[in-house]
């Protein structure tokens, strides 16, 4: 009874082993679903991607380079954030008024060749003496006003400096911290107005104190005249002396 048993056994074993093993479906792919390596194709697109990531970056750098390029024009066209124009034309009107207060003889060509065809002219042999003495209170009353006007203009033109000083730094500092080109022209032209300005000031002082030492130099000329004409009154013979009644204590 184990002897047949221990047949049987060995033969189910030897048929197993003759027999031919199954082959499970999951271990056999089919040929359309195979991947196929290809380091040709592979570094061709990596070529392709590096260009592209390439041309990006430049895309990218030109934008921020336009960018810049709009900031730089807006810069550049940006105004300047303070103007001193008119502190400089009230100054400039400011010596225009002083100027414009001149007393008697002003700066006018009508009335200047009036006064010395006439104020200042030759003496006449046939005014009075009275009126040769008013003709030289007038002339003395006008250099002295020349002389009081020339000293106002003086005056204004010396308030004007601190109001100059003042003006001139802030434009110095508007200029070293302009952000673009065109506050730097504008604080520069600024600059030209108020040196300007002063030079109209020093044109208003040198034309006040010329005035004021030309009448002066005419009166000292008129009177010179007028002395020959008194002199020559006193030397020339007369009746002399004459004798006649005298009125004394009201009598």
């Amino acid at each position: 009874m184990i002897a047949n048993r221990a047949r049987i056994r060995a033969v189910l074993l030897a048929t197993a082993m003759s027999a031919p093993l199954p082959i499970a479906p999951a271990m056999i792919a089919p040929a359309h679903a195979l991947i196929v390596f290809d380091p040709s194709n592979y570094s061709q697109n990596i070529l392709t991607a590096a260009r592209a990531l390439e041309q990006i970056n430049n895309q990218v750098t030109s934008l921020q380079n336009q960018t810049q390029m709009l900031l730089n024009q807006a810069r550049n066209l940006a105004n300047l954030p303070q103007s001193l124009l008119q502190p400089i034309q009230q100054s400039i009107q400011r010596t225009q008024q002083l100027l414009a207060q001149a007393q008697r003889i002003a700066y006018d060509v009508q009335q200047i060749d009036q006064a010395f065809s006439t104020t200042y002219g030759a003496a006449s042999t046939s005014a009075s003496d009275q009126s040769l003495i008013d003709g030289a209170r007038q002339r003395w009353q006008n250099s002295v006003a020349a002389l009081q006007d020339a000293l106002k203009v003086q005056a204004g033109v010396v308030g004007n400096l601190d109001t100059n000083r003042t003006a001139m730094s802030s434009l110095v500092t508007s200029s070293q911290s302009a952000t673009g080109s065109l506050q730097a022209t504008q604080a520069g032209n600024q600059l030209l107005a108020l040196q300007t300005q002063q030079l109209a000031d020093l044109t208003a002082v040198v034309a006040a104190q010329a005035r004021a030492q030309s009448l002066e130099a005419a009166q000292r000329t008129a009177a010179q005249e007028q002395g020959r004409e008194q002199l020559r009154r006193f030397l020339t013979p007369g009746q002399g002396y004459q004798p006649g009644n005298a009125r004394m204590f009201q009598q």
